[in-house]
């Protein structure tokens, strides 16, 4: 049995509750009895792409898990790669793919540097078609991005979703290995399917998006920063087939 645990969008912004909420679900995941295959974290790491919002982020990330990050379209991909990855600063996307003898994790970088929609550029597909080939037929891999590349039903993020999806549909459409794709940025809990895989959408640890039905129209109204934090937990089986639990923490 191979178990991820996935988050999205804390959004450190120097404030002290980012970093509380955040802090609480990595305690919470340091403190399972049992060593997990990996933790996400899909994105908007930092609120502002501030060096200090990274160097805060950084220190908060850190697990005795193995851990993989991508950008969100809060992130600066500079910044994001010299104070978060201790990496030389670039504007290439940020893609990073973890591997183990029983898993692929391959993170794409969503982001559009100066907007909130998504897109894969083309480097990027090219970088994950090459993942995926060079993974063995019988080892499920995790495609991760920010943006949730179908319909939400939910307007305010529906309109700022990943588009040109037709490209990475035909993708995975050639790699039956992919188990499922994840992503973040909708700051609620949700899952569907996307080119006949599960599409799952980790819940914001920051703040939690109200739905349509559950809101006025007041654009105030759908944010909900009283609701905990949380997290979903990835389960693959033998069969390659995908189990997700969320779990909200106490912050």
């Amino acid at each position: 049995m191979i178990v991820t645990a996935h988050l999205s969008d804390v959004h450190i912004d120097g404030e002290q509750r980012s970093a509380d909420r955040t802090k609480a679900v990595m305690d919470y995941l340091d403190d399972l009895p049992y060593d997990l295959d990996a933790v996400l974290v899909t994105g908007d790491i930092a609120d502002h792409g501030l060096p200090a919002e990274y160097e805060l982020s950084r220190r908060l990330l850190t697990s005795r898990h193995p851990v993989l990050v991508c950008p969100g379209n809060h992130d600066e991909r500079g910044a994001f790669r010299r104070f978060l990855l201790g990496e030389p600063g670039s504007t290439a996307p940020v893609n990073q793919v973890l591997r183990t003898d029983r898993l692929t994790v391959a993170l794409c970088d969503s982001s559009v540097p100066g907007k909130d929609e998504g897109f894969l550029e083309d480097d990027t597909l090219l970088w994950l078609e090459d993942v995926l080939a060079r993974t063995p037929d019988g080892t499920p891999v995790l495609v991760g991005f920010h943006h949730p590349p179908a319909l939400l039903h939910s307007p305010f993020v529906d309109g700022i979703r990943q588009f040109g999806e037709e490209r990475l549909a035909a993708l995975v459409g050639r790699h039956p290995n992919i188990a499922a794709l994840v992503c973040g940025h909708a700051h609620t809990p949700a899952a569907t399917t996307f080119a006949g895989k599960p599409l799952v959408v980790a819940p914001g640890v920051v703040s939690t998006l109200r739905l349509p039905w559950e809101h006025r129209a007041h654009p105030a109204d759908h944010v909900h920063l009283d609701q905990p934090p949380a997290l979903v937990f990835h389960v693959l089986d033998g069969t390659g087939r995908l189990t997700s639990h969320y779990r909200t923490v106490v912050a």
